[in-house]
């Protein structure tokens, strides 16, 4: 009997505890049309860079789980290689992951990325952007893409993002956007 009541409560607390402990934990990401948070964070540099300092210009906000896997990579290079066609629409790519500062400068150096990638190191800006996945102790950010225009309002947001085409979508995103 005692067995049964055991197992029984081992039960309970793995419906109840588990899902929590391996729960996204993600806020809503901000809807289209509402005004994008503005955050400061480290670039690979090590320099402070705000959203408030693209004002005027379109920012390709992107959030990414991990510097140097083949996902995440692969949709850098891909924002690296269309890099001139974001400066011909005034547009400037902000990569942000929970990575460290050294972390971001090693993956820019071994793939010859020359934008700016943010260290959200204690998660908070990824959680505001409801982009901050909780995996029990391990958080990382969801590939999640913000569109933020000229005026800081987010004109599209992706929270669904197959990395190996995803800059092609924004580009052309930016083009129907910009000929309003």
């Amino acid at each position: 009997m005692l067995k049964i009541v055991l197992l029984v409560l081992v039960v309970v607390v793995i419906i109840f505890m588990v899902p929590r402990l391996f729960s996204g934990s993600r806020a809503a990401a901000p809807a289209a049309g509402s005004t994008a948070p503005d955050f400061t964070l480290r670039s690979q540099e090590g320099n402070s860079v705000s959203l408030k300092d693209y004002r005027g210009k379109w920012v390709v906000l992107y959030f990414y789980p991990k510097d140097q896997t083949p996902g995440c990579t692969r949709e850098a290079h891909n924002f690296q290689a269309d890099q001139s066609k974001y400066n011909q629409r005034q547009a400037a790519i902000l990569g942000v992951s929970v990575d460290s500062v050294d972390s971001h400068k090693k993956f820019c150096t071994k793939e010859g990325l020359n934008f700016k990638l943010l260290a959200d190191t204690d998660g908070n800006v990824s959680r505001e952007y409801g982009s901050l996945t909780n995996l029990g102790v391990a958080k990382f950010a969801a590939r999640h893409t913000f569109l933020i225009d000229p005026d800081g309002k987010v004109a599209r947001a992706y929270t669904s993002v197959d990395p190996g085409r995803h800059s092609e979508e924004v580009l052309a995103a930016l083009d129907q956007l910009q000929k309003r």
